[in-house]
Protein backbone atom coordinates (compact mmCIF):
# COMPACT_ATOMS: atom_id res chain seq x y z
CA UNK A 1 0.00 0.00 0.00
CA UNK A 2 2.84 2.57 0.74
CA UNK A 3 4.29 1.55 -2.13
CA UNK A 4 0.90 2.74 -4.34
CA UNK A 5 0.87 6.13 -2.22
CA UNK A 6 4.66 6.94 -3.16
CA UNK A 7 3.95 6.14 -6.73
CA UNK A 8 0.87 7.96 -7.23
CA UNK A 9 2.54 11.03 -5.27
CA UNK A 10 5.36 11.03 -7.63
CA UNK A 11 2.86 10.25 -10.65
CA UNK A 12 0.83 14.46 -8.92
CA UNK A 13 4.25 16.09 -9.21
CA UNK A 14 4.41 16.21 -12.86
CA UNK A 15 0.52 17.68 -12.67
CA UNK A 16 1.14 20.22 -10.00
CA UNK A 17 3.73 21.79 -12.17
CA UNK A 18 1.98 21.88 -15.31
CA UNK A 19 -0.93 23.38 -12.67
CA UNK A 20 1.46 26.28 -11.70
CA UNK A 21 2.20 27.19 -15.67
CA UNK A 22 -1.27 27.35 -16.63
CA UNK A 23 -2.39 29.38 -13.66
CA UNK A 24 0.97 31.74 -14.06
CA UNK A 25 0.03 31.95 -17.98
CA UNK A 26 -3.41 32.34 -17.82
CA UNK A 27 -3.83 35.55 -15.76
CA UNK A 28 -1.01 36.94 -18.18
CA UNK A 29 -1.91 36.23 -21.40
CA UNK A 30 -5.72 38.55 -20.61
CA UNK A 31 -6.32 41.53 -22.16
CA UNK A 32 -5.36 44.72 -19.99
CA UNK A 33 -2.79 46.40 -17.28
CA UNK A 34 -2.77 45.07 -13.82
CA UNK A 35 -1.45 47.89 -12.38
CA UNK A 36 -4.88 49.74 -14.37
CA UNK A 37 -6.47 48.75 -10.39
CA UNK A 38 -3.74 51.24 -8.39
CA UNK A 39 -2.47 53.94 -10.53
CA UNK A 40 -4.50 56.92 -10.63
CA UNK A 41 -6.21 58.08 -14.09
CA UNK A 42 -3.37 60.66 -14.67
CA UNK A 43 -0.45 58.97 -13.08
CA UNK A 44 2.69 59.78 -15.07
CA UNK A 45 5.23 57.43 -16.54
CA UNK A 46 7.49 57.60 -14.36
CA UNK A 47 4.94 56.38 -11.78
CA UNK A 48 3.87 52.89 -13.83
CA UNK A 49 7.59 52.34 -14.19
CA UNK A 50 7.69 52.47 -11.14
CA UNK A 51 5.00 50.40 -10.39
CA UNK A 52 5.64 48.35 -12.58
CA UNK A 53 9.25 47.12 -11.38
CA UNK A 54 8.00 46.99 -7.03
CA UNK A 55 5.64 44.37 -9.02
CA UNK A 56 8.31 42.65 -10.98
CA UNK A 57 5.99 43.25 -14.03
CA UNK A 58 8.86 44.81 -16.02
CA UNK A 59 11.06 41.17 -15.66
CA UNK A 60 10.76 38.49 -18.82
CA UNK A 61 7.59 36.03 -18.38
CA UNK A 62 10.50 32.96 -17.44
CA UNK A 63 11.98 35.30 -15.22
CA UNK A 64 8.48 36.48 -12.87
CA UNK A 65 7.54 32.84 -13.05
CA UNK A 66 10.60 31.67 -11.76
CA UNK A 67 10.55 34.10 -8.68
CA UNK A 68 6.39 33.54 -8.28
CA UNK A 69 7.42 29.54 -8.26
CA UNK A 70 10.12 29.85 -5.29
CA UNK A 71 8.09 32.19 -3.63
CA UNK A 72 5.07 30.09 -3.89
CA UNK A 73 7.08 26.87 -2.83
CA UNK A 74 8.05 28.91 0.36
CA UNK A 75 4.30 30.07 1.22
CA UNK A 76 4.92 33.32 0.05
CA UNK A 77 1.79 34.16 -2.56
CA UNK A 78 2.73 37.68 -2.80
CA UNK A 79 0.56 41.07 -1.77
CA UNK A 80 -2.78 42.18 -3.41
CA UNK A 81 -2.45 44.80 -5.70
CA UNK A 82 -5.86 46.10 -4.86
CA UNK A 83 -5.65 45.74 -0.70
CA UNK A 84 -2.23 45.53 0.24
CA UNK A 85 -2.76 42.37 2.22
CA UNK A 86 -0.75 39.26 1.78
CA UNK A 87 -2.23 37.00 -0.73
CA UNK A 88 -1.93 33.72 1.36
CA UNK A 89 -3.81 34.79 4.12
CA UNK A 90 -6.81 36.18 2.08
CA UNK A 91 -7.33 33.42 -0.11
CA UNK A 92 -6.61 31.08 3.18
CA UNK A 93 -9.41 32.66 4.96
CA UNK A 94 -11.74 32.73 1.35
CA UNK A 95 -10.84 28.66 0.81
CA UNK A 96 -11.79 28.19 4.39
CA UNK A 97 -15.25 29.66 3.67
CA UNK A 98 -15.70 27.58 0.63
CA UNK A 99 -14.91 24.44 2.25
CA UNK A 100 -17.62 24.97 4.96
CA UNK A 101 -20.21 25.82 1.96
CA UNK A 102 -18.50 23.24 -0.30
CA UNK A 103 -18.89 19.91 2.93
CA UNK A 104 -22.72 21.05 3.47
CA UNK A 105 -23.37 20.80 0.04
CA UNK A 106 -21.43 17.98 -0.34
CA UNK A 107 -23.22 16.25 2.23
CA UNK A 108 -26.89 17.63 1.43
CA UNK A 109 -25.88 16.38 -2.06
CA UNK A 110 -24.29 12.97 -1.59
CA UNK A 111 -26.67 11.85 0.87
CA UNK A 112 -29.89 12.59 -0.92
CA UNK A 113 -27.86 11.21 -4.28
CA UNK A 114 -27.47 7.68 -2.29
CA UNK A 115 -31.16 7.50 -1.46
CA UNK A 116 -32.27 8.29 -4.89
CA UNK A 117 -29.93 6.69 -6.55
CA UNK A 118 -30.51 3.61 -4.40
CA UNK A 119 -34.30 3.85 -4.71
CA UNK A 120 -34.23 4.04 -8.24
CA UNK A 121 -31.60 1.12 -8.94
CA UNK A 122 -33.45 -1.13 -6.26
CA UNK A 123 -36.87 -0.75 -7.87
CA UNK A 124 -36.47 -0.33 -11.02
CA UNK A 125 -39.73 0.38 -13.19
CA UNK A 126 -41.42 1.62 -10.04
CA UNK A 127 -43.04 4.61 -9.41
CA UNK A 128 -40.38 5.02 -6.98
CA UNK A 129 -38.14 4.62 -9.93
CA UNK A 130 -39.47 7.41 -12.19
CA UNK A 131 -39.92 9.75 -8.65
CA UNK A 132 -36.41 9.45 -7.90
CA UNK A 133 -35.27 9.87 -11.48
CA UNK A 134 -37.27 12.98 -12.20
CA UNK A 135 -35.69 14.15 -8.75
CA UNK A 136 -32.13 13.30 -10.21
CA UNK A 137 -32.80 15.03 -13.42
CA UNK A 138 -34.39 18.13 -12.02
CA UNK A 139 -31.13 18.72 -9.79
CA UNK A 140 -28.64 18.24 -13.15
CA UNK A 141 -30.99 20.70 -15.07
CA UNK A 142 -31.80 23.49 -13.30
CA UNK A 143 -29.44 26.43 -13.17
CA UNK A 144 -28.02 26.82 -9.53
CA UNK A 145 -27.91 30.67 -9.71
CA UNK A 146 -31.42 30.62 -10.62
CA UNK A 147 -32.31 27.92 -7.85
CA UNK A 148 -30.55 30.46 -5.90
CA UNK A 149 -32.73 33.52 -7.15
CA UNK A 150 -35.93 31.34 -6.41
CA UNK A 151 -35.10 30.33 -2.87
CA UNK A 152 -33.92 33.67 -1.50
CA UNK A 153 -37.49 35.06 -3.38
CA UNK A 154 -39.62 32.43 -1.49
CA UNK A 155 -37.67 31.89 2.09
CA UNK A 156 -36.40 35.71 2.56
CA UNK A 157 -38.60 38.00 0.67
CA UNK A 158 -42.06 36.34 1.10
CA UNK A 159 -41.36 34.20 4.17
CA UNK A 160 -38.76 36.06 6.23
CA UNK A 161 -37.60 32.48 7.82
CA UNK A 162 -33.99 32.68 6.28
CA UNK A 163 -31.34 35.81 5.70
CA UNK A 164 -30.73 36.41 1.56
CA UNK A 165 -26.81 37.21 1.74
CA UNK A 166 -23.64 36.81 4.14
CA UNK A 167 -22.32 34.88 6.51
CA UNK A 168 -23.14 35.53 9.54
CA UNK A 169 -25.45 38.23 11.45
CA UNK A 170 -22.26 40.59 12.44
CA UNK A 171 -21.88 41.12 8.61
CA UNK A 172 -18.05 39.59 9.10
CA UNK A 173 -16.69 36.78 6.89
CA UNK A 174 -16.22 34.32 9.79
CA UNK A 175 -18.41 31.61 9.84
CA UNK A 176 -19.51 29.68 12.88
CA UNK A 177 -21.38 26.31 14.21
CA UNK A 178 -23.99 27.91 15.62
CA UNK A 179 -27.98 28.10 15.21
CA UNK A 180 -27.76 31.82 13.96
CA UNK A 181 -24.59 31.25 11.32
CA UNK A 182 -26.32 27.79 9.86
CA UNK A 183 -29.54 29.96 8.79
CA UNK A 184 -27.05 31.66 6.53
CA UNK A 185 -25.27 28.16 5.87
CA UNK A 186 -28.76 27.04 4.68
CA UNK A 187 -29.69 27.64 1.11
CA UNK A 188 -26.48 28.55 -0.37
CA UNK A 189 -25.56 24.66 0.87
CA UNK A 190 -29.27 23.65 -0.54
CA UNK A 191 -28.37 25.26 -3.96
CA UNK A 192 -24.64 24.27 -4.34
CA UNK A 193 -25.93 20.27 -3.43
CA UNK A 194 -28.54 20.43 -6.65
CA UNK A 195 -26.34 19.51 -9.55
CA UNK A 196 -24.06 16.50 -7.29
CA UNK A 197 -27.49 15.02 -5.94
CA UNK A 198 -28.19 14.83 -8.99
CA UNK A 199 -25.22 13.54 -10.70
CA UNK A 200 -24.65 11.17 -7.66
CA UNK A 201 -28.34 9.90 -8.16
CA UNK A 202 -28.25 8.90 -11.76
CA UNK A 203 -24.64 7.19 -11.25
CA UNK A 204 -25.38 4.97 -8.33
CA UNK A 205 -28.74 4.18 -9.89
CA UNK A 206 -27.15 2.70 -12.80
CA UNK A 207 -24.22 1.01 -10.71
CA UNK A 208 -27.30 -0.63 -8.10
CA UNK A 209 -29.18 -2.21 -11.16
CA UNK A 210 -25.74 -3.15 -13.03
CA UNK A 211 -24.69 -4.75 -9.57
CA UNK A 212 -28.09 -6.42 -9.09
CA UNK A 213 -28.05 -8.34 -12.70
CA UNK A 214 -24.89 -10.14 -11.89
CA UNK A 215 -24.02 -13.46 -11.36
CA UNK A 216 -22.75 -13.08 -7.85
CA UNK A 217 -26.00 -11.21 -6.74
CA UNK A 218 -27.90 -14.46 -7.80
CA UNK A 219 -25.81 -16.50 -6.43
CA UNK A 220 -25.91 -15.01 -2.95
CA UNK A 221 -29.61 -14.91 -3.04
CA UNK A 222 -29.86 -18.49 -4.33
CA UNK A 223 -27.89 -19.47 -1.08
CA UNK A 224 -31.11 -18.19 1.37
CA UNK A 225 -28.98 -15.04 1.98
CA UNK A 226 -31.28 -12.40 3.37
CA UNK A 227 -32.09 -9.00 1.24
CA UNK A 228 -30.41 -6.51 3.65
CA UNK A 229 -27.32 -8.71 3.67
CA UNK A 230 -27.24 -8.69 -0.21
CA UNK A 231 -27.86 -5.26 -0.15
CA UNK A 232 -24.56 -4.73 2.02
CA UNK A 233 -22.68 -6.30 -1.13
CA UNK A 234 -23.99 -4.12 -3.60
CA UNK A 235 -23.41 -0.76 -1.63
CA UNK A 236 -19.62 -2.58 -1.27
CA UNK A 237 -19.21 -2.68 -5.00
CA UNK A 238 -21.25 0.30 -5.71
CA UNK A 239 -19.18 2.69 -3.14
CA UNK A 240 -15.86 3.17 -4.67
CA UNK A 241 -17.42 4.79 -8.11
CA UNK A 242 -20.11 6.49 -6.15
CA UNK A 243 -16.95 8.05 -3.96
CA UNK A 244 -14.80 8.85 -7.18
CA UNK A 245 -17.61 10.85 -8.47
CA UNK A 246 -18.34 12.59 -5.18
CA UNK A 247 -14.31 13.74 -4.69
CA UNK A 248 -14.48 14.96 -8.28
CA UNK A 249 -18.31 17.03 -7.73
CA UNK A 250 -16.58 18.50 -4.29
CA UNK A 251 -13.50 20.00 -5.95
CA UNK A 252 -15.88 21.25 -8.91
CA UNK A 253 -18.03 22.67 -6.11
CA UNK A 254 -14.69 24.69 -4.23
CA UNK A 255 -13.66 26.50 -7.64
CA UNK A 256 -16.98 26.52 -9.13
CA UNK A 257 -19.02 28.33 -7.17
CA UNK A 258 -19.00 32.07 -8.32
CA UNK A 259 -22.15 32.20 -9.34
CA UNK A 260 -23.75 30.84 -5.61
CA UNK A 261 -21.11 32.82 -3.83
CA UNK A 262 -22.13 36.12 -5.67
CA UNK A 263 -25.48 35.66 -5.60
CA UNK A 264 -25.67 35.26 -1.74
CA UNK A 265 -22.24 37.32 -0.93
CA UNK A 266 -20.83 34.25 0.49
CA UNK A 267 -17.19 35.68 1.20
CA UNK A 268 -15.56 32.27 0.02
CA UNK A 269 -13.15 31.62 -2.59
CA UNK A 270 -15.71 32.40 -5.81
CA UNK A 271 -16.64 35.61 -4.68
CA UNK A 272 -12.64 36.30 -4.11
CA UNK A 273 -12.43 35.14 -7.73
CA UNK A 274 -14.75 37.47 -8.82
CA UNK A 275 -13.83 40.34 -7.35
CA UNK A 276 -10.06 39.87 -7.95
CA UNK A 277 -11.39 39.98 -12.06
CA UNK A 278 -13.41 42.79 -11.74
CA UNK A 279 -9.84 44.79 -10.04
CA UNK A 280 -7.65 43.37 -12.25
CA UNK A 281 -5.79 41.81 -8.99
CA UNK A 282 -3.44 39.65 -10.33
CA UNK A 283 -1.52 38.32 -7.41
CA UNK A 284 -4.97 37.85 -6.03
CA UNK A 285 -6.00 35.70 -9.09
CA UNK A 286 -2.81 33.47 -9.56
CA UNK A 287 -2.93 32.97 -5.34
CA UNK A 288 -6.56 31.96 -5.70
CA UNK A 289 -6.28 29.76 -8.98
CA UNK A 290 -3.40 28.13 -7.83
CA UNK A 291 -4.71 27.14 -4.38
CA UNK A 292 -7.99 25.72 -5.72
CA UNK A 293 -6.10 23.83 -8.48
CA UNK A 294 -3.71 22.46 -6.15
CA UNK A 295 -6.30 21.06 -3.41
CA UNK A 296 -8.09 19.55 -6.40
CA UNK A 297 -5.31 17.71 -7.27
CA UNK A 298 -4.69 16.51 -3.83
CA UNK A 299 -8.23 15.42 -3.55
CA UNK A 300 -8.40 13.63 -6.79
CA UNK A 301 -5.28 11.62 -4.75
CA UNK A 302 -6.66 11.35 -1.64
CA UNK A 303 -9.80 10.00 -3.64
CA UNK A 304 -7.38 7.42 -5.33
CA UNK A 305 -6.27 6.45 -2.28
CA UNK A 306 -9.51 5.64 -0.50
CA UNK A 307 -10.96 3.89 -3.49
CA UNK A 308 -7.77 1.41 -3.17
CA UNK A 309 -8.52 1.11 0.88
CA UNK A 310 -11.92 -0.10 -0.25
CA UNK A 311 -11.57 -2.04 -3.27
CA UNK A 312 -7.85 -3.52 -3.24
CA UNK A 313 -8.69 -4.82 -6.92
CA UNK A 314 -8.05 -1.22 -7.85
CA UNK A 315 -4.21 -0.93 -6.70
CA UNK A 316 -3.53 -3.98 -9.69
CA UNK A 317 -4.29 -1.13 -12.47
Amino acid sequence: MLLFIVKRVLAVMPVVLGVSVICFLLVHIAPGDPLSAVLPLDASQQMASEMSALYGFDQPLVVQYGRWLLRALQGDLGVSIATGRPVLAEVGAAVVNSMILASAATLIGFTLGCVFGFIGGYHRGTVFDRLSSIASVLGVSVPNYWLGMVLVIVFSALLGWLPPTGAGPDGGATWRPDFEHLKYLLMPALTMAAIPMGIVARTVRALVGDILSQDFVMALRAKGMRETAVLAHVIKNAAPTALAVMGIQFGYLLGGSILIETVFAWPGSGLLLNTSIFQRDLPLLQGSILVLALFFVFLNLIVDVVQTLIDPRIRRF
